[in-house]
Formats: C-alpha cells, structure tokens, sequence
C-alpha cells in the first residue's frame, strides 16, 4: 500500500487558510506561492480543455469554495490565497501607503481614508481588517446586494482602491518575499455603510436637458475651473477665518455651475474643494457646511449654459 504525500508545514498552513475562508462562503483561487498572480492560465494560452472546455474560465470565474477541490489545489504547491470578492459577496477597501517617489507627507490610503470619513460626517467603519506586507489595510465588508459593485482605484481618495466584482484580495495567512498577510481587526464583517456605497455606484448618464446647449469639451473646461478656484482658495490664508470662508464659498459656488450643468461629479468637486479648505486651516466642519451651502444654492438657481 502507498503511503500518503507528506505535505509541507507551510502548505498546511495555506491550505487551511484557504479552508477558513471557504467555510465563511469566500470562494478562493490559488495565487502563485510567494506572490499575488493567479496561478493557472491565461486566456491567450487556454487550453480549451477540462474546466475551460466551455471556453475560457477567469480567476473569478474559477474560486470556488468546495473543500474537495480546494484540497486537490493546496496539496499540491503551497499556494497564496486569493478571495474572489465579487462572487463572496464583499466589497474590500485597500487603503495603500505612500510611494517611495512621492513628497514627504503625502496621504497614505488610511490618511485619505480618515480625511474622507471627516467631510461625510463619519465614523472610520469597525470592520474585519488585514494587514498587508507593506503596511497597508484591507477593510472587509458586506457588499450590497441590489446591484454589483465593481472594483476601483483611488475613487474613494489617492491610494484608496477596492476589490468587489472583478478583483480579489490576497487572504490572511499568505506570504510574500515582504512579509506576511495578517488579521489586523478580528471584528465582524461589517455591511458597506450607505453613504460609502453612494460614492461608489457608478452614476448613471443624464440625458441633456432640451433647454441646455451642448458645449464642446465642457469637462476639461470644468476641470480647470476646479483646479484654478482650488488655488484661489489656498491662497486665501489671511483675513481670518471669515475671510477664508467667504472665498471657500465664493469659489465653491463657481465650480458648481459645472456640477448644475453636468460636466464634472458632485462628489469629484466637493472632495477637493474641501481638501483646499482644511489646507488654509479652517476645520473640516466648516469647510462641509459651507461647500454644501454653496452646492445647493447654485444646484437649485443655476442659469442654462447657453445663457451663463
């Protein structure tokens, strides 16, 4: 009689990763040992045959959380882990750090993370959290069920991506040449709170209101006004706090126009038009109430482009 395979103490410890995960109903895919690329082929080299015999099978596509086939895949390599986060029903937020290219006190993820909770008027969400190798975060929550998320980067803020339809998180328990994936808050998995679930449903197109005459290259021209009002508002650093005030909403209300009229996002003019506030000291409160005063005034008096 053959004796069993002698597995490795390493490849037991990911296989049971990848159990773990499977049992909390986190369909899995085997990562190449030591790194964060999905094992298995490419679609310009597939096969054809067996699970793809159908036609090509993604990773995403592939996870499963079948014990049966996840022993067959962990037995043989000591694979990394992945979590197939559409399929698991979650929505993971990847706060990063800074670059080594980038200035000195620059945002990481989590500062970005906390500055974006701050303008909402939100507490930084308890959740079920992973600490990366390189010193980042993964925050787990429930994705919502009406709809699918899909994954992003840096929408939410700079280094701020998540992971939902189409993506995957490394999972606890994997390694790589920088270190380990860790738990980091070993709390409940939280529902994706509404306010973050808003900022990241993909908005849909509006048609163009008859009475508004089509302008060419109408974004760009949003843009720089964001950008030139955005330098206006950091240069107001005297006159006190009123003073900065009065020019935080004197520019916020002309940048709104663009939002009135369709050209740049609401969320992608109020982020930073805030951030340009706060840099000349006023407090994250003041900077909120003012900009969403200026948003809602121009919002329901905007003149029709063509007559601006």
């Amino acid at each position: 009689m053959s004796e069993p395979p002698i597995v490795a103490l390493e490849t037991l410890h990911l296989l049971a990763a990848a159990l773990l995960s499977a049992e909390r109903g986190w369909p899995v895919i085997p990562l190449h040992p030591g790194t964060k690329r999905p094992a298995g082929h490419p679609e310009r080299a597939c096969p054809g045959t067996g699970r793809c015999e159908g036609g090509h099978r993604t990773p995403e596509q592939r996870a499963t959380t079948t014990p049966k086939l996840i022993h067959a895949a962990w037995t043989q390599k000591p694979y990394n882990v992945g979590i197939a986060t559409g399929p698991a029903g979650l929505l993971v937020i990847d706060l990063d750090v800074r670059k080594p290219e980038e200035p000195e006190g620059a945002p990481d993820g989590a500062t970005s993370f906390k500055a974006l909770c701050e303008r909402a008027g939100e507490p930084v969400p308890l959740t079920y959290q992973v600490r990366t190798p390189s010193g980042g975060r993964h925050l787990y929550f429930t994705a919502p069920t009406d709809g699918r998320l899909k994954s992003s980067v840096n929408r939410l803020g700079p280094h701020i991506d998540t992971r939902a339809w189409g993506g995957y998180v490394v999972a606890s328990g994997s390694t790589t040449p920088e270190g380990a994936y860790e738990v980091a808050e070993n709390a409940v998995v939280a529902k994706l709170p509404p306010w973050l679930t808003a900022l990241l449903i993909e908005p849909a197109r509006l048609a163009e209101p008859p009475a508004l005459a089509p302008v060419r290259d109408g974004t760009k021209a949003a843009r720089t006004a964001l950008e030139r009002e955005c330098a206006v508002i950091r240069a107001a650093t005297e006159g006190g706090p009123n003073g900065r005030n009065n020019t935080l909403h004197e520019s916020a209300c002309k940048v709104a126009r663009f939002v009135a009229w369709g050209h740049i996002s609401r969320h992608t003019v109020e982020e930073a038009i805030q951030a340009a506030g706060e840099s000349t000291g006023l407090s994250a409160a003041e900077c909120r109430t003012t900009i969403r005063s200026a948003m809602e005034w121009i919002l329901t008096h905007a003149t029709p482009r063509e007559a601006a």
